[in-house]
This record gives structure tokens, sequence and C-alpha cells, in this order.
């Protein structure tokens, strides 16, 4: 019975070890999409002019480029980020979420 006591432990350790890798990555992925909310929001308040920094212009610019790529009207005004309704999902994407390095 030794073979099958050793065989059931690993399986055990086996489970345990998946479901902390489970764990990891719901929190990574939540992680994820707090850092796209925070990013979004960030977004919203250099369009609206309530946010400035230059370190953070460089990313507004490429959304908005982005944006106009896509057909998509950057915000212009305060009043338009006002009038945009919040969304609590992220927007669709062909890719995958961005991870903080």
């Amino acid at each position: 019975m030794g073979f099958l006591d050793k065989a059931k432990q690993a399986a055990e350790q086996a489970a345990s070890k998946a479901k902390e890798g489970v764990a990891d990555v719901q929190t990574k992925r939540s992680l994820g999409q707090a850092y796209n909310e925070l990013g979004e929001e960030a977004y919203q308040l250099i369009e609206s002019g309530a946010i400035t920094h230059p370190q953070l212009e460089a990313h507004a610019e490429k959304i908005r480029a982005l944006k106009a790529a896509e057909g998509e009207p950057a915000m212009a005004s305060a009043a338009a980020g006002a009038s945009t309704s919040k969304s609590t999902e992220p927007p669709a994407s062909n890719q995958p979420p961005a991870m903080p390095s």
C-alpha cells in the first residue's frame, strides 16, 4: 500500500499547486483589469483637462492616434467626457491585456 499512498499524496500536491496557479492567474487578471480601468479614467481626466503631466501626455497622444485610426472621435472637452456613459466592461480588443512589469 506504500505505492498507493505515495500516488495519492502526489495527486493531492498536484491539485494543490494547480489551485494556487489558478489563484495567481486570477489575481494577475484582476490587477491587469484594475490598471486598465485606472488608465481609462486617467485618459478621461486628461482629455477633460482635470489632470496634466508630461509623462501622461505621450500615452494620451497614442490613444488619440489609435482612436482616430479606428474612426472614434477623441474627447474634445469636459462636457464630452461627462456625456460619455461609463461601462464596467473594458473595450473589446484583439490583444491580450497588458501585464504590469
